[in-house]
């Protein structure tokens, strides 16, 4: 007679890391003050400082996170201030 295979332990799973919902403010460049929020129902998504109380909101969809509407907004800023790229 032979032993009974003894069973496998699955692998340990990998942590994700969680993705930042407070970040650095472009205009008053104060650490931490700018907070993402994400209203789902009305597919609205807003940035906005504490300190100097500048907002920026968009679009979001499903799979929209808090990084991409900072990110979008950070673009916004870039094209505004540099308008003799887009005439290129």
């Amino acid at each position: 007679m032979g032993k009974r295979k003894s069973k496998a332990k699955p692998p340990p799973r990998k942590r994700t890391d969680k993705l930042d919902t407070v970040f650095s403010c472009p205009f008053c460049n104060h650490g931490t003050s700018v907070e993402c929020k994400i209203d789902m129902k009305n597919l609205i998504g807003e940035a906005s400082c504490r300190i100097c109380e500048e907002n920026f909101s968009t679009t979001v969809t499903a799979l929209t996170e808090p990084i991409d509407i900072y990110s979008e907004w950070i673009d916004e800023c870039e094209r505004v201030n540099n308008p003799e790229d887009d005439d290129a």
